[in-house]
């Protein structure tokens, strides 16, 4: 499984897009992973037709989106990459948030929890959560059950 975390806009904090980019490097020691900016939710919804002959799975970060501990997160993505999934796409919304376009075409709605993240912290923290996950399933102790 290849694993692509999007997002709508440009990051402007240079801590924020090094430790984000940080964390998809550490995540290239356990699946194929790349970061990738889109100029807008449109060109993010084309870019799904575009990367296999295999539609991708897209996980939208939404506050009405279900709320995953680690674990539950680490699981999802087992559960999908034992489902034969070809490519995970998981990808942070627009300041204004996603369209009813893009969250019909989402197949799974994640959300953080009630708190409101500026979106450049909610890449940040995907990168750790996807990061985190991937080191629950090889046990790696990283996580260490907290």
């Amino acid at each position: 499984m290849k694993l692509r975390i999007g997002w709508i806009g440009r990051t402007k904090e240079a801590s924020i897009e090094a430790l984000a980019t940080e964390y998809v490097r550490r995540l290239r020691g356990y699946i194929g992973a790349e970061a990738t900016e889109f100029a807008s939710e449109e060109a993010l919804l084309k870019s799904l037709g575009k990367s296999s002959r295999v539609a991708p799975v897209l996980v939208l970060l939404d506050r009405r989106g279900k709320q995953l501990g680690s674990e539950q997160i680490a699981e999802l993505i087992a559960d999908y990459q034992n489902g034969g999934t070809q490519e995970l796409i998981l990808a942070v919304g627009p300041a204004d948030g996603w369209s009813h376009t893009a969250l019909t075409a989402a197949d799974f709605k994640l959300s953080f929890g009630p708190i409101t993240l500026p979106h450049e912290l909610a890449r940040l923290v995907l990168a750790e959560q996807l990061y985190r996950a991937f080191t629950i399933l090889n046990k790696h102790p990283y996580h260490c059950g907290h």
